[in-house]
């Protein structure tokens, strides 16, 4: 996986030299931009860019060492979507690689987000889904707690969830981010960090924390 890094004097023209250079746009990579203090008052601006699909082609190599740990075949699809990367996995035992309650994927997919971050310092999203499995806990869970936010409508009584990752949170955010008359916001510490949906009496906002 290759970084490239360029240099400037200008911080505004710096990512579109690095852009022109590269023959690439700004959906296409992952950039840092530092600084650097030239004597009393000159300043030199640096950046460092990966190509967003060299770094899914090394996290679709990670998965891959993952499956031969288990001694599974399988594809690997990528997707690449507002630079968010998706893999889809199709094995030839997907009960394994999911996990009693999905714990070993979620296990995977923050192994290959961090090792993509320890790699790169930059972070991006990453999402692994088996089968479908993620599709269609999300479509489960976005019913859950729309018919929560009914009740809450008409009791006009909160309820607290139970404890969540981060990731089901934002689900639930947005999910009923629509909703007349409710609020979501997020409480506790991590790892018992969980969703309220509380009941507002006019347009709400979500709290996404």
């Amino acid at each position: 996986m290759e970084k490239y890094k360029f240099e400037s004097k200008s911080k505004e023209n710096l990512l579109n030299l690095a852009c022109d250079e590269l023959k690439v746009t700004e959906n296409d990579i992952l950039y840092n931009i530092t600084e650097e203090k030239k004597g009393l008052f000159g300043k030199k601006y640096y950046i460092e860019i990966i190509k967003i699909k060299d770094l899914a082609d090394y996290g679709k190599s990670l998965i891959i060492d993952f499956l031969k740990g288990f001694n599974l075949k399988g594809n690997v699809e990528i997707k690449i979507r507002e630079k968010s990367i998706t893999y889809k996995l199709f094995t030839d035992n997907n009960g394994i690689l999911i996990g009693k309650k999905g714990h070993i994927l979620e296990s995977l997919q923050t192994f290959v987000r961090q090792a993509l971050l320890n790699s790169t310092d930059i972070f991006v999203n990453v999402i692994i889904d088996i089968e479908n499995y993620k599709e269609k806990q999300i479509y489960f869970l976005e019913k859950k707690v729309k018919k929560l936010a009914r009740e809450v409508i008409l009791t006009k009584t909160d309820i607290k969830l139970d404890p969540m990752n981060s990731y089901d949170r934002r689900i639930i955010h947005n999910a009923l981010s629509n909703f007349d008359y409710i609020e979501t916001e997020s409480v506790g510490e991590e790892p018992n960090r969980c969703v309220v949906i509380k009941y507002k009496g006019k347009k709400s906002n979500t709290k996404i924390n």
